[in-house]
């Protein structure tokens, strides 16, 4: 099967992944993603494209000791950092590696699916909605987020890394912000068979730590960990510098705090 590799990496990678990435720049979105879910108490929760697991231990806790949660991601680095981590309070969750052109889950097997920013990784997107209504119960509901543009920090690194790294480097880093349209998503989920579609704008502002740290600490924790190793002291220092200059205007004396926004999908069968 065809899958795609722009947001595959290492072990150690994952790791920095859950610390910079999972922490200050999805962390924040997890909690109402889940709340879009409207999850009860012993229902039976999918977390697809799991990561290392920020959605997945919130789902846990909201579904409770009688809940199943289970969390799966194509990338055996996310998976095995997932499941080095505490075990969440709340209902036990299964790690699977697996792929959401071909979920490892039987038909009607979940009451949610949660997704949050891996449907632009999903090659066949169509197909992904299909399997992701193919899990789910009757009465089951979808709740899917995407960032709605390339967004005011990416767009700051994304330009940095053209400059000091390549254009190859920086269209690697910025496939994460490749999304579908609002009427794409809309379309691909009507087409899968779901009902009561609703796409909507989420907006929040996200605080980052001191950039000329941050962003080297970020990309170290991205796909392109190893190209950015590999250019020389001067330049990494370079990106790092570049992108706090682009941001100063967001400057909060702690790092600096801007406005992002996102599209949540939600969804029934």
């Amino acid at each position: 099967m065809k899958t795609d590799g722009r947001w595959h990496m290492a072990k150690e990678a994952a790791e920095l992944y859950e610390r910079v990435v999972a922490r200050h720049i999805l962390g924040p979105w997890a909690p109402s993603l889940v709340d879009a879910a409207d999850l009860a108490g012993g229902e039976r929760v999918l977390d697809l494209a799991c990561g290392t697991g920020v959605v997945t231990r919130i789902a846990a806790q909201r579904a409770g000791p009688a809940g199943r949660v289970t969390g799966v991601d194509l990338n055996a680095g996310m998976i095995g950092v997932a499941r080095s981590l505490p075990a969440p309070e709340g209902a036990r969750v299964e790690w699977l590696e697996g792929s959401a052109l071909a979920i490892p889950l039987p038909d009607a097997s979940v009451d949610a699916v949660l997704c949050q920013q891996g449907l632009q990784f999903f090659p066949d997107k169509a197909l992904s909605l299909r399997e992701m209504r193919r899990v789910l119960d009757r009465g089951g509901r979808l709740a899917l987020s995407v960032w709605s543009s390339t967004g005011i920090y990416n767009s700051a690194v994304g330009e940095a890394l053209t400059r000091f790294a390549g254009e190859d480097t920086a269209s690697r880093f910025l496939a994460s912000r490749k999304v579908p349209a609002k009427e794409d998503l809309e379309r691909f989920a009507v087409e899968a068979g779901f009902s009561d579609v609703n796409v909507r704008i989420s907006r929040m502002n996200i605080h980052l730590p001191r950039l000329d740290r941050f962003v080297l600490e970020h990309l170290a924790g991205t796909p392109v960990a190893e190209s950015i190793a590999a250019l020389a002291a001067g330049s990494r220092k370079n990106i790092g510098a570049s992108v706090m200059r682009e941001l100063q205007r967001f400057d909060d004396g702690d790092g600096v705090t801007y406005p992002e926004e996102i599209h949540v999908v939600t969804a029934r069968v």
